[in-house]
């Protein structure tokens, strides 16, 4: 594994050891009290100093083997320590949040200790990022201890248990998910281009409910290769035993820790924030512990911001998650105005779900075209094509429906509640509530020449 990661970024790999060991100089020699601030800006500066590089200089819109791909997944774990620390060791307990208090790191990590987390070739590659506390438990062998239902349901102590769990099972289930998501992107992807969506011929022939069923599909068939990285990453981690999250109620292993994405949920999805709660779930846990619970005004925004910086410098991201902003207030607002009163009878419900189901497919491809256009012109000609109509529903939406502040500042529409902080799930990778904004994590393979508006080898990512 390390003689082929050399050798496929060869000199590039000098990037990771530079930002990693000039991030640790500035937790030593900083101080606790602010060291957080200063690794961040570090880290997400240098960062995106070399995707400016990368994309700018030497290969615009064409993919190869991406340094700034690990790079992106490095930065995630430097920040991510560095506020742990600064939690752990600089602010007070009563001041923390629950989750805040659960990932605390109450001693300065040793060099050794640094780079084995921050570099560990487990997930340098394709991540996904994991909490320190996490992986030193993996470490030193402590995260096998966890909890057994006993036969009537109650948990049984940790030392009752007598074997360590095997991943086996869950390797070769998510194995076989990689290779039904390999074949369905080989397959489908190529036939069926985002790109197509621009088609002058196309634009001009097509009636609007083939452009509308074309979009989902077409942004339905660009799925698979992320399915493909990220429960690829899951298996290597999960296979060298890393990943265990405890058991369930009947005493099954549950292997999920680290994982980045529910499929089912995803395509099943009946709302914007119920597709991000599911998609790059551990990076939306990243942008949600050092940007959402931290920030002191428009936590949305600031972290749709914070992701477009995260993801890259190509114009279409930062379309994407301008439009991203707008659609998840927006979809918050009418869940919150009018899904109670469709939740009986279940025929009701049910019509409801369906209702809801078909539009936050159509609003999230419509968000995400320009995320896989990569360029201005093309994206503004899809949404232009579209005559911005979903951009025109979600600021009518804002206009219309009644609003109040949260004790935050955040802009809650009806009856919506703040988000609630604390562990909450969050801790198991598992946090329904913060829709914070993933496409996707780590780039890697970009696409050929020739392909940058929307062909199937757009950005995509072996860690959203």
């Amino acid at each position: 594994m390390p003689t082929s990661f050399c050798s496929l970024f060869s000199r590039y790999a000098l990037h990771f050891l530079v930002q990693s060991g000039i991030s640790y100089c500035i937790m030593i020699i900083i101080g606790v009290g602010s060291m957080h601030k200063y690794c961040f800006i570090f880290a997400l500066g240098y960062l995106t100093v070399c995707q400016i590089t990368r994309v700018y200089i030497f290969d615009y819109g064409q993919y190869s083997a991406d340094f700034s791909g690990p790079m992106m997944i490095i930065t995630q774990k430097i920040t991510s320590l560095a506020f742990e620390i600064h939690d752990g060791m600089f602010r007070k307990d009563e001041d923390l949040t629950p989750s805040q208090r659960d990932l605390a790191v109450r001693r300065m990590p040793s060099l050794l200790e640094y780079v084995s987390y921050t570099c560990n070739f487990m997930g340098i590659l394709a991540g996904p990022l994991c909490s320190y506390k996490d992986y030193v438990a993996f470490i030193e062998g402590r995260s096998y201890r966890g909890a057994q239902p006993g036969p009537g349901g109650e948990e049984a102590a940790p030392w009752e248990q007598h074997t360590d769990p095997s991943p086996k099972a869950a390797v070769t289930q998510k194995l076989l998910v990689c290779v039904l998501s390999l074949l369905v992107h080989l397959t489908v992807c190529s036939v069926l281009p985002v790109g197509y969506n621009i088609d002058e011929q196309f634009r001009a022939t097509a009636s609007w409910p083939t452009r509308v069923a074309y979009l989902y599909i077409s942004l339905l068939a660009a799925r698979p290769k992320y399915y493909f990285a990220w429960t690829l990453a899951d298996a290597i981690n999960n296979a060298a035993g890393f990943g265990f999250r405890g058991y369930d109620r009947n005493g099954v292993a549950r292997w999920d820790l680290v994982s980045n994405l529910r499929i089912q949920q995803i395509e099943m999805s009946t709302s914007f924030k119920m597709f991000l709660d599911n998609w790059n779930i551990q990076t939306a846990l990243w942008l949600k512990r050092v940007c959402y619970e931290r920030a002191s005004f428009s936590p949305t925004v600031q972290t749709f911001f914070l992701s477009a910086i995260w993801h890259g410098v190509y114009p279409g991201y930062y379309l994407t998650f301008l439009t991203g902003v707008l659609m998840t207030v927006a979809a918050r607002a009418m869940r919150s105005n009018f899904r109670q009163c469709f939740l009986e009878p279940p025929q009701l419900k049910l019509c409801y779900d369906v209702l809801t189901w078909s539009v936050t497919q159509i609003a999230v491809s419509y968000t995400v075209v320009p995320f896989v256009l990569l360029s201005v012109k093309p994206s503004l000609t899809f949404y232009s094509s579209w005559y911005y109509c979903l951009h025109i529903c979600a600021i009518l939406v804002l206009l219309l429906l009644p609003v109040k502040k949260t004790r935050r500042g955040e802009m809650v529409h009806g009856n919506q509640h703040p988000a609630p902080s604390g562990k909450q799930e969050e801790r198991n990778s598992s946090s329904g509530w913060n829709s914070t904004p993933v496409m996707n994590s780590v780039s890697s393979v970009k696409p050929e020449q020739g392909q940058e508006q929307g062909g199937c080898r757009h950005r995509w990512s072996p860690q959203p």
